[in-house]
């Protein structure tokens, strides 16, 4: 029998949420102070798969405490692709030679996407494994961790986006039924309430 493949994780916490309007990270996940934060849920899902866990932040940017190492963005504004080449830096550093990629923005994510591409990423040898549902999901992918010695020369061609990183690589994606719950962003409080499940109401909760 197949082992399971090995995996890190690194969760992208740092980005700048300018259509919420505040940090994501830190949001509550269904609305409400005291509840989980998008951090802590994308953390806790990802802690259940995978080996470290890598939180990249942005310098000085609050967290809550987590079970996972936290990392700080070196430049603000740049992106994710520096932030990915920081905590792939970290995963390989940690042993790993395959980390699972991901925003933190993404409330329903489950631990099944993550094995849906573990094992193709085992079976076929390539530098990046994404799903494709009807798009592109450069940050729910997994990444050979090697690939943070890449990133520095695409950032010195003013590369930025992680779309750069997949088309100089071998990348295979993975098709899955259009429109992933589990693959969702929230950029918006409507994006969050649409993707969170039916909340009761306050008689029926008492």
């Amino acid at each position: 029998m197949t082992l399971a493949l090995p995996l890190a994780a690194v969760v992208l916490a740092g980005g700048a949420s300018k259509r919420m309007g505040r940090d994501k990270a830190t949001l509550p996940v269904d609305g409400r102070p005291g509840s989980p934060t998008l951090v802590e849920r994308v953390t806790s899902v990802v802690s259940a798969r995978c080996e470290p866990v890598f939180v990249v932040a942005a310098p000085g940017q609050a967290l809550p405490a987590l079970d996972a190492a936290v990392l700080r963005d070196e430049v603000i504004g740049v992106g994710p692709l520096l932030a990915t080449a920081r905590g792939l830096r970290a995963a390989a550093e940690a042993g790993r030679e395959h980390a699972f990629v991901c925003a933190v923005d993404m409330p329903a994510l489950t631990i099944d996407i993550v094995d849906a591409l573990a094992g193709p990423a085992q079976r076929l040898d390539v530098d990046v494994v994404l799903p494709w549902d009807g798009r592109d999901h450069y940050l729910a992918g997994i990444y050979r961790t090697a690939l943070h010695a890449v990133i520095p020369a695409l950032l010195d061609a003013g590369q930025r986006s992680m779309r750069a990183l997949v088309d100089s690589v071998d990348t295979q994606r993975i098709v899955l039924p259009e429109q992933q719950a589990a693959l969702a962003n929230v950029n918006t409080a409507a994006d969050l309430e649409a993707v969170l499940p039916p909340r009761l109401p306050s008689k029926a909760r008492n």
